[in-house]
């Protein structure tokens, strides 16, 4: 702990604060440009690891959970991501930008809320800094999936086109 407060003032803050920067990360997030989002940068291409989603899918199992994660969006006007809801190739690539979106979000959001820790005692700043891996990560590895699926659908819908003409 780096700054001393009373108990009730990091109570306070972490039980306000906590929520607050969740949903104010996501506000920003939801209002950047979708040009500051690139799926080709280093950061949100899917790596050769990925495999195309398989690593989530067998080793993570995001499959069988990833229902069970809220989708958030709609809390601040965002784009769904739920339900897949066209094949369409425009509609496809606003997808994938959206995961873009939302795993900058949840990176960003692990990162803020982790820095909780400088006023919260231990073992408590423990709580804090699991609380924000646990609540973070299986977004992003969802995310990461969902895009690893998206570009090989996209892609293959590409190689069809190609083929056909």
């Amino acid at each position: 702990m780096w700054i001393e407060l009373p108990n009730l003032w990091i109570a306070l803050f972490n039980a306000l604060g906590i929520p607050i920067v969740h949903l104010a990360i996501a506000w920003w997030s939801h209002r950047r440009a979708v040009s500051g989002f690139d799926p080709g940068s280093l950061f949100f291409r899917p790596q050769p690891w990925e495999t195309a989603g398989v690593i989530y899918r067998k080793v993570f199992l995001v499959p069988k959970w990833k229902g069970a994660l809220p989708d958030a969006a709609s809390w601040v006007s965002g784009f769904a991501k739920a339900k897949l809801k066209s094949r369409e190739p425009e509609y496809l690539r606003r997808f994938i930008i959206e995961t873009c979106r939302g795993e900058q979000s949840h990176w960003v959001q692990m990162v803020a809320v982790s820095a909780f820790i400088i006023w919260t005692p231990f073992p408590y700043a423990l709580i804090i800094l699991f609380y924000a891996a646990l609540s973070n990560l299986p977004c992003i590895l969802n995310l990461r999936f969902t895009r690893a699926r998206l570009v090989s659908v996209l892609g293959a819908q590409g190689m069809k086109k190609r083929t056909a003409h």
